[in-house]
């Protein structure tokens, strides 16, 4: 259902803008925010290991991936652990994802129809997954506010997609704190306004060279009970990576 904290949020986005702040300057700055945020936690080209658990109330389950990802154009993903699903797949390669599944040596291509579905039976998409989405370049932003998350000063981002960008949400609020300029919570919104899922950031350590945070709860809205929790393990940013490393061949080969 529509939140409280949906309408105060719009509310607040009137009060800016009637207070002589140009929407312009407004805009340009919080797309600074943002860019900033996401600079911090992917880099220019990243390769990361991290671990996702899957929580319900009667199971839990983890899964061990490592992912190699080279600006918005290109995510390679693969599944390490449990046997079950190791040696699992995912590539992007600008619009096109591809999964492939060696146990049975079939390679599928993902529409973008599935990019809102769960990855692995997780609270976490196929579009998380492959960075389809751009944070920075598929969105307008507006500073909506400032609220505390853990101890650190945040801005409070709203961001609307384009007309013409291929988004699963419909709005997502983003809270990016004011001294490191690191993602501490992420609100995603339907198309029809309502809360859909909620992420929690935490447990910030230095991975290379910077600060992130290394512990990301997702939690969906419609079943508080159940989340999602992913740490990461390793990362590091700025790794020379040839574009010819994200192809259905090497889907095939790397381990």
């Amino acid at each position: 259902m529509k939140t409280n904290r949906l309408l105060a949020l719009l509310f607040f986005s009137g009060l800016i803008l009637s207070g002589g702040v140009g929407f312009s300057q407004e805009e340009v700055s919080a797309k600074q925010i943002i860019a900033r945020a996401d600079k911090n936690m992917e880099g220019d080209s990243s390769i990361s290991t991290m671990s996702m658990s899957i929580i319900r109330p009667t199971w839990k389950r983890t899964l061990e991936f490592k992912n190699w990802v080279k600006g918005s154009e290109f995510a390679l993903t693969l599944v390490t652990a449990p046997a079950k699903e190791k040696d699992m797949t995912f590539l992007k390669r600008g619009n096109d994802m591809w999964n492939y599944l060696p146990k049975i040596g079939r390679m599928i291509k993902l529409p973008p129809s599935m990019m809102s579905q769960g990855w692995m039976g997780s609270d976490y998409t196929n579009d998380d997954v492959l960075n389809e989405t751009s944070l920075v370049d598929d969105f307008s932003h507006k500073i909506v506010g400032k609220e505390e998350i853990e101890g650190r000063s945040c801005f409070m981002i709203e961001m609307i997609p384009h007309e013409e960008s291929l988004v699963v949400w419909g709005m997502v609020i983003s809270w990016v704190s004011e001294k490191e300029f690191l993602f501490m919570k992420k609100e995603y919104y339907d198309e029809d306004s309502y809360l859909v899922r909620t992420e929690l950031a935490g447990d910030i350590k230095k991975m290379d060279d910077r600060f992130i945070p290394t512990r990301i709860e997702i939690i969906p809205a419609d079943d508080p009970d159940q989340k999602t929790l992913v740490r990461i393990l390793s990362m590091d940013f700025d790794v020379p990576i040839e574009d010819n490393f994200f192809s259905q061949q090497n889907m095939k080969r790397i381990r």
